[in-house]
């Protein structure tokens, strides 16, 4: 028979050991909390420490949890980062530590360093000594909920609260490596939105340490579908904002394209928010790099569709151009509105220097005068079946060496078919077809022929019938 104590009372083992023994010490616990009070930290931080191991032998956790809170709470009343430190990690690797316990010395740390609204933000420090203190806690923290499912989002939100120490103390490289340990995609406690937040600081800072491969992977990580549902229209101007600078640095044009017509699509950039400037840029920036996009039936599909929106009739300079592109005529280089064009911000983002940026700038001016040069060439290839090089340089403004690149350039990419006999100086545009081919054509022609004689002869006949009676 278990014997019976003042202090403690024990709950007793079921048979076959299917529980276990649980000491009730709740009146002691209240009792020593209250005791500690009144003594310096060390012997109060003892006094806990023994009680600590009663209860977590006894499986007494509310007690246990009751304990752990008490000896953090004196070291932070006390000021003493230091005995803090150590009293959190020796609390948290206990020998069979509950993980209720562990729970809850993360959770009563939190407030201490982190912005309790969103669980992320660190809490603004004055002196350098305490902003250290700060960074060293929020490691440890982060230490104790490494592998603890229960904990996936604290950890989360402790891992985006260093990077934020990092990235203020000027180290870029190493917030982006921090941000990168955590997989938050795979975390089920925390919500939606929380995760694509997280996931586009990632992007953000991947993109600050210039490391672009890998901002391409982080981007891949975020379901579009999921930026299309209701209350996430910030987040998805600012996913396509950063996909920007991605695609800006590899100058892909036709990529941002799509990425400032999304943002033009999206409901907080539309004219319904009342802001002209954010909708009227990002159209602007879609019609500019859709005419630096080399063509194709997508490119020209999009063009379509720009075309009909009626908010483009709001800006002439851009529904002229795009009008310009989709007309079967030639176009002459420089455009009435160029240097407009040529003008918006987004012709330089993405340089890492100020030389990087012009250099940028040169490679889109250079693209947007061989895209009109490529339009032209097609729109020649409709019209003629052979020319003389010289004319057709003459009709693209260019010398007769640079049509010849031009065009080499358009075969070997398969977006032309074009032959020049430099002897005689004629391209010809038209395949030489075999004799079969003819004689398949002339074929057709004639029973279409036949066709609408035999049609127009019952025709004729009908109506003789119709006369007669």
């Amino acid at each position: 028979m278990p014997q019976a104590s003042s202090e403690a009372t024990s709950s007793g083992a079921a048979s076959g050991g299917q529980l276990e023994e649980r000491i009730d010490l709740s009146t002691e616990t209240t009792q020593k909390i209250a005791q500690s009070k009144s003594l310096p930290l060390a012997d109060a931080l003892a006094l806990l420490s023994a009680l600590e191991k009663r209860c977590r032998v006894g499986n007494d956790t509310p007690s246990l949890v009751k304990v752990c809170e008490a000896s953090l709470e004196l070291c932070h009343e006390a000021n003493d980062y230091e005995a803090l430190v150590t009293t959190l990690k020796t609390l948290s690797t206990r020998r069979s530590q509950k993980s209720k316990a562990i729970a809850a010395l993360v959770t009563k740390c939190l407030p201490w360093v982190v912005d309790s609204e969103d669980g992320f933000t660190p809490l603004p420090t004055a002196a350098k000594d305490a902003a250290t203190n700060q960074e060293t806690l929020v490691t440890e923290l982060r230490n104790i909920t490494d592998g603890k499912m229960y904990l996936e989002a604290e950890r989360a939100r402790l891992t985006r609260s260093l990077a934020i120490l990092k990235e203020s103390a000027g180290d870029i490289a190493t917030a982006a490596n921090v941000l990168q340990d955590v997989h938050v995609e795979t975390y089920g406690s925390i919500s939606k939105r929380e995760k694509i937040e997280f996931i586009l600081e990632q992007m953000r800072l991947t993109l600050l340490k210039r490391d672009y491969v890998r901002a391409y992977i982080v981007s891949n990580k975020v379901k579009r579908s999921m930026l299309d549902e209701e209350g996430m229209s910030e987040l998805k101007i600012k996913f396509h904002v950063l996909l920007s600078q991605y695609h800006s640095h590899e100058r892909d044009a036709l990529e941002l394209a799509k990425c400032f017509h999304a943002i033009y699509a999206t409901a907080s950039a539309s004219v319904a928010d009342g802001d002209d400037t954010k909708w009227k840029e990002s159209l602007t920036n879609t019609v500019v790099f859709l005419c630096l996009s080399e063509y194709s039936n997508e490119v020209k599909d999009m063009m379509e569709r720009i075309n009909l929106d009626p908010q483009l009739e709001k800006i002439v300079e851009c529904k002229e151009t795009i009008t310009s592109f989709l007309k079967n005529e030639i176009i002459h280089y420089p455009l009435p509105h160029q240097d407009m064009l040529e003008s918006i911000p987004a012709f330089v983002n993405g340089g890492e220097t100020e030389d990087a940026s012009l250099a940028l700038k040169g490679h889109w001016h250079t693209t947007f005068h061989t895209r009109i040069i490529q339009h032209n060439l097609r729109v020649a290839s409709m019209y003629y079946r052979q020319i003389h090089t010289s004319r057709l340089a003459t009709l693209l403004s260019l010398t007769t060496p640079e049509t010849e690149q031009h065009l080499s350039n358009m075969v070997s990419s398969g977006s032309l078919y074009a032959k020049i006999d430099r002897p005689k100086d004629i391209v010809r545009f038209a395949k030489k077809r075999c004799e079969e081919e003819v004689l398949s054509d002339w074929a057709a022609d004639i029973k279409e022929l036949l066709g609408l004689v035999d049609e127009t002869t019952y025709l004729i006949q009908k109506e003789n019938m119709v006369q007669s009676h």
